[in-house]
């Protein structure tokens, strides 16, 4: 196989992790909520909802929490925040470690880019992860999340930098499991894969990358 990217970014949380979506609709259906609730606030004014704001490092824990429950109310229902925040914890997914693993091993530049709403734990299991990565961009650190493009334009001078070479957009492949997240991306030029079923979106970076990841 040839080649067409030299460096992989991804998104953690629905990429190498499992999708808080998950964790969000068993919540709503323990809570009698109307499904998808909380996707559906998340994506109610977008660039200054109580989501975007926290995962810029606008809000902390009880501000998000306040402006998060009232969103909810002004829409007609009560949600618990907190419980909302507990579901971010995804489990790791053993294939996409093992991809990584892989691409490190060929000596392919890792960025991880992601929107979270603190700095990530460089400890214990997540911080060994994160290890892989030859550059980490957090929205919470940063105060620019995604989809903005100034995000993706961060992670890609870290990954040159951390390197130790130019390295283009279209050197660049990116995985992510919104499509709002991918569109700017794929404007910038990156070659991006959305992520629904892990092993369809391997097989596709399997084909951009030129050697298996499974």
């Amino acid at each position: 196989m040839t080649a067409t990217v030299r460096a992989v970014v991804f998104d953690l949380g629905g990429v190498i992790t499992e999708s808080p979506m998950l964790a969000f609709a068993a919540y709503e259906r323990e809570a009698g909520l109307p499904e998808g609730l909380i996707r559906r606030l998340n994506s109610t004014d977008p660039d200054t909802n109580a989501w975007a704001r926290y995962e810029r490092n606008e809000l902390d824990v009880e501000g998000f929490v306040d402006t998060f429950e009232a969103e909810a109310l002004a829409a007609g229902h009560r949600v618990d925040a907190r419980r909302v925040l507990a579901a971010l914890a995804g489990e790791v997914r053993p294939e996409m470690v093992e991809a990584v693993r892989r691409l490190r091993a060929a000596g392919l530049p890792l960025g991880m880019v992601s929107n979270n709403i603190a700095p990530m734990e460089r400890t214990g299991r997540l911080g060994e992860l994160i290890g892989l990565f030859d550059a980490v961009v957090e929205s919470s650190v940063e105060g620019v999340r995604k989809p903005e493009p100034e995000i993706y334009r961060r992670t890609l001078d870290r990954l040159s930098a951390a390197v130790g070479r130019e390295l283009a957009f279209a050197d660049c492949a990116y995985l992510d499991d919104l499509g709002i997240n991918l569109k700017p991306a794929r404007a910038l030029g990156m070659h991006t894969i959305k992520v629904a079923d892990p092993a369809e979106a391997l097989a596709e970076l399997t084909a951009l990358v030129g050697f298996p990841l499974t």
